[in-house]
């Protein structure tokens, strides 16, 4: 596509836009794949390739690179800065959403393989953003659950026991009591699913003791298959394995040890599940730094309904923060997810200010 014979200014300045645009995303993805290996960086940079031909056409239509050129948006701008400090997470999840709004379906002056590019685009990075979505979903479920947790709890504890006309000194005791009982109430609950599911997974665990007592079986291996038949694989599969391994054992030929059945790349489900105590630790850390934001006000030396209205944008800024970052990371509208989070936990803040309202005027 050549560009018209009488190009308007407003349309140098839109080619000059998209030009800029292009090279910010093609910088996006170059710096992304700059801190990938393999698979993903192969894929990142052939982004970046796409992109540069994107820019190409845009400077034909221009007729070469103009004197000047505006700067590229906030979003890009963004992007970029995110690109080269942080982890691809969350620059895929916002790339995602950019993709998703191509500007050039309106675009005559855009090729129909742009067109086609962009929505491709789309589909390549939610495949990215997928992969790492898949990859953090556990650690940030337990991140948000324990943070909120926190926040939500605590603010309606403080609330509520403010209403009734209480000192501030015992607002914050309160406050504290309660950060102290809930991040030992999770840390202790998460040591405890923890601990009990790799005990359960030790109790369930393979291991070849039947193999190694092999080479004095005095029946026909058969007997030995029912072991493998146990632990999952199909009578085929393990008529051939046992038969393999008395043959071996009576050789004396003493077998590699292949790990039991169960065990994958070298990691078992110990590993995968993670340890006891780490977990513990998180939960506390995590309940702990939503739990302390809303005791703040008070930590300071406010009381009253101005320590109460402090503590209510704290949070309400922090419930936002989380809710946003929820929205990032699942790929839909950030200020919808900030607004939800921010409705339920003022939603039950709410009910137990109310509460210690009608039990303050009670006590009167």
């Amino acid at each position: 596509m050549t560009a018209p014979a009488l190009p308007t200014p407003a349309d140098r300045r839109q080619w000059a836009r998209y030009l800029v645009e292009e090279r910010a995303e093609g910088a996006v993805y170059s710096r992304l794949a700059a801190r990938k290996q393999g698979e993903e960086r192969e894929i990142l940079l052939s982004l970046a390739d796409a992109e540069r031909r994107h820019e190409q056409h845009w400077l034909e239509m221009l007729g070469g690179e103009p004197d000047r050129l505006p700067r590229a948006g906030l979003r890009s701008r963004l992007l970029g800065w995110m690109a080269g400090r942080f982890g691809s997470i969350f620059v895929l999840a916002l790339a995602q959403s950019a993709e998703a709004r191509s500007p050039y379906d309106a675009e005559k002056h855009a090729t129909p393989a742009m067109r086609a590019d962009e929505k491709v685009h789309y589909e390549v990075v939610r495949g990215l953003a997928a992969r790492g979505r898949r990859r953090l979903s556990g650690s940030f479920r337990a991140a948000v659950f324990g943070a909120n947790d926190g926040l939500v709890s605590n603010l309606a504890l403080v609330l509520g026991i403010g209403a009734t006309g209480v000192s501030g000194s015992f607002v914050l005791f309160s406050g504290i009591a309660g950060l102290l009982a809930g991040a030992l109430s999770m840390g202790a609950g998460e040591f405890v699913s923890v601990r009990s599911q790799r005990e359960l997974l030790a109790a369930t665990e393979a291991n070849n003791d039947a193999d190694a007592a092999a080479g004095d079986l005095d029946i026909d291996a058969n007997e030995l298959a029912l072991v493998y038949r146990a632990r999952g694989m199909s009578e085929t599969e393990s008529l051939a394995r046992a038969e393999r391994v008395v043959t071996a054992a009576r050789a004396g030929v003493r077998r590699a040890a292949t790990g039991p059945i169960g065990t994958h790349a070298g990691h078992s489900d110990h590993d995968i599940i993670g340890s006891d105590w780490t977990a513990a630790l998180s939960s506390f850390l995590l309940f702990a730094s939503g739990a302390i934001v809303p005791v703040l006000p008070w930590i300071f030396g406010l009381s009253g309904f101005s320590a109460i209205l402090v503590a209510l944008l704290l949070v309400g800024i922090a419930l936002l923060v989380t809710g946003a970052m929820v929205g990032v990371l699942s790929g839909g509208p950030p200020l919808r997810r900030a607004l939800r989070q921010l409705a339920i936990g003022f939603g039950a803040a709410a009910i137990t200010y109310a509460l210690g309202l009608v039990f303050g005027v009670s006590a009167v």
